[in-house]
């Protein structure tokens, strides 16, 4: 494709171009996020890319997953930076509705995700999963794409999204991506942007953390013990609030059997200032 990268913002003109692709018989997927991008974001391009003829990234920052008290409003925003990444990777078409194009009057239908849903990130934002779904499903269904990307670095997310594409029946291939990190170690995300230049300092804290609690769980080291430690470091180097740091089956996100030292993953989320970071890592 040559020229700007087509932004569409309306269902008929998304399903005019897919079903233009289709018609050929080429495959496409789909790269939902909610822009700020960076390069966690274009690999999940490259790896659709790889995957299919075709590659189309949504952005809409999703109200239904933020609590009034988040930051929906000062989220970071940047359509025209996102596209000259997107173009950078061959990025076909961008999926940009408006809200009202995503959630019109009367709109009243919701996917409540259960199972790996549970515990973890919905102890502290028991509506984020919730509005995740609702909005997956609905891109899903907007795109119809063969495969959908999602990065590892939002684990839980990534297991939710899979429940529901099998639990529903969706046609399509969830395809998750490791995360990609800074030189030193911390996760790419949008939310980087908030931290200030001592905080960015100490938010490389959090993969050294995790890093040691997943060696002490392959070692066979009493879970609670290693889990309350990796805490106890993230709160020395800094961190205002950790919200958990803990060891979970990988598949179903709950607690493992005493003794189970494989198929396992550490997860984390904690609070330097008003930023919320989270990562995981397998065991």
């Amino acid at each position: 494709m040559s020229g700007p990268i087509p932004v569409l913002r309306t269902l008929p003109q998304m399903r005019e171009l897919t079903g233009q692709w289709r018609r050929a018989g080429e495959s496409f997927g789909l790269v939902p996020t909610m822009g700020a991008l960076h390069a966690g974001h274009l690999e999940l391009v490259r790896q659709v890319k790889a995957r299919c003829r075709h590659v189309v990234v949504s952005i809409f920052v999703n109200p239904t997953q933020f609590a009034p008290h988040e930051d929906f409003d000062r989220y970071p925003r940047d359509e025209a930076g996102d596209l000259a990444k997107l173009a950078s990777v061959g990025c076909d078409a961008v999926w940009s509705p408006d809200r009202e194009v995503m959630y019109p009057a009367g709109f009243a239908t919701r996917v409540v995700p259960a199972g790996a849903a549970e515990g973890l990130e919905t102890d502290f934002r028991p509506h984020f999963f919730g509005g995740v779904a609702t909005v997956c499903c609905k891109l899903f269904t907007q795109v119809g794409p063969d495969i959908a990307a999602f990065g590892e670095k939002d684990f839980q997310q990534l297991a939710v999204v899979r429940q529901m594409v099998r639990d529903l029946d969706l046609p399509l291939q969830i395809l998750g991506v490791p995360t990609v990190r800074e030189a030193d170690g911390l996760a790419m995300s949008s939310r980087n942007a908030y931290l200030s230049a001592a905080q960015r300092a100490q938010a490389t804290a959090m993969y050294r953390s995790i890093t040691a609690l997943a060696a002490a769980a392959r070692a066979g080291a009493d879970l609670a013990s290693a889990e309350a430690a990796a805490g106890k470091a993230l709160r020395d180097a800094g961190f205002d609030k950790v919200d958990y740091v803990a060891v979970r089956d990988a598949t179903t996100l709950k607690p493992p059997a005493a003794g189970t030292t494989e198929g396992l993953r550490v997860l984390a989320a904690a609070w330097l200032g008003k930023t919320r970071l989270i990562d995981n890592i397998p065991v």
